[in-house]
């Protein structure tokens, strides 16, 4: 699933979606399954907000594809619950992917400039695995 609208402004996952789906992906990826209810009182109790917005964004969010639907029973007796398609790691891992490859596509060189102007700060454990990386692709092509 690819994300439409980057937050530059924002950090985090706020950089991938609005302040109150964030809230809902963090206890659905927390909780794992909720119905409509269940992540209202859990939202409801640390900001107040409506239920109707809270079943607005949810359903926004199957469509979109971050959240399945499931339900079960018939009449009165139906549930319908929510859960991530994904684990939080996974929507990072593919979201800064998407992200990186699209940068570095569209503006190839300068990107791969500020990446390195941007390990002068880096933990040298990152710099030590990007180098590990470096010389595995290196070996690679020398081996083709």
């Amino acid at each position: 699933m690819k994300i439409k609208k980057l937050n530059l402004h924002e950090e985090g996952i706020s950089r991938f979606f609005g302040s109150l789906e964030v809230k809902v992906m963090n206890i659905m990826w927390e909780k794992e399954k909720l119905t409509i209810k269940q992540a209202h009182e859990i939202i409801n109790n640390e900001n107040p907000v409506s239920i109707n917005a809270v079943m607005t964004v949810i359903i926004r969010l199957a469509e979109k594809g971050h959240l399945y639907k499931e339900t079960s029973g018939g009449g009165r007796n139906r549930l319908t619950f929510f859960y991530p398609v994904q684990s939080k790691e996974q929507f990072i891992i593919e979201q800064t992917k998407v992200v990186t490859d699209g940068l570095i596509e569209d503006f190839g060189s300068v990107i791969v400039n500020h990446f390195i102007d941007t390990l002068d700060g880096a933990d040298p454990e990152l710099i030590q695995k990007l180098e590990n990386r470096i010389n595995e692709i290196n070996k690679n092509d020398e081996a083709t």
